[in-house]
């Protein structure tokens, strides 16, 4: 039976592992497609537009916002980010669900749009702020400074888990990829989720009449 896609919202604060669930996640079900962002920025080498970003002009996205052609936005250090409409509701209509990395202020904004009917929001927590710190130092990718400047962030974005429908805890990358496939085939299966469901009995009740 056909259902609508829906909007699945990963956020955590960094190093928590939501990027690493969501490619588990689209991995273990390649129908599922992640939201490519909109940016005023430049592109760097080897990007391409609508692979990594759309990339536009500030004007050109600054129109894409006023004509609500954006379900969330933000500027970050000088640059427009946002996650354009269309291509998530064209999603929706052949029943395919949407990945949003994002964090929870553009989590509030997609639930708070007109689409918000169709989101799963989910909250990935460390199991502790010392292995929350341990992991972005095993990246080996940051500098101190840089480290120091998302663990401070982080307190500010863990005091929005409540805002969320699920939190997962991730202590162990396997059984939270495991939790978090339980989430989205429950949420699939709800009843309000099934257009076709409605039909489906109906023609039950009509072979009931037909004995």
């Amino acid at each position: 039976m056909k259902r609508k896609g829906l909007l699945i919202i990963l956020s955590s604060p960094s190093g928590a592992g939501k990027s690493t669930l969501a490619r588990r996640l689209m991995a273990w079900d390649q129908s599922l497609r992640f939201s490519v962002s909109a940016t005023t920025r430049a592109p760097r080498p080897g990007e391409e537009d609508g692979r990594e970003y759309y990339f536009r002009s500030r004007p050109e996205f600054e129109a894409m916002v006023e004509a609500g052609e954006m379900l969330e936005h933000a500027e970050v250090f000088g640059n427009l980010y946002g996650s354009p409409r269309s291509p998530v509701e064209a999603a929706m209509a052949e029943g395919r669900d949407t990945i949003f990395d994002i964090d929870w202020q553009g989590g509030q904004q997609i639930r708070n749009s007109a689409l918000g009917r169709d989101v799963v929001s989910i909250f990935v927590l460390p199991p502790s702020i010392a292995e929350l710190e341990r992991r972005l130092r095993s990246r080996a990718q940051d500098s101190d400074e840089v480290i120091a400047g998302r663990m401070a962030k982080s307190e500010a974005e863990i005091s929005h888990w409540a805002e969320y429908d699920y939190v997962l805890i991730n202590e162990d990358i396997d059984r939270a990829e495991s939790e978090l496939k339980t989430i989205l085939t429950a949420e699939r299966m709800r009843r309000d989720r099934q257009p076709d469901l409605a039909e489906f009995v109906r023609g039950l009740n009509r072979e009931f009449a037909a004995r």
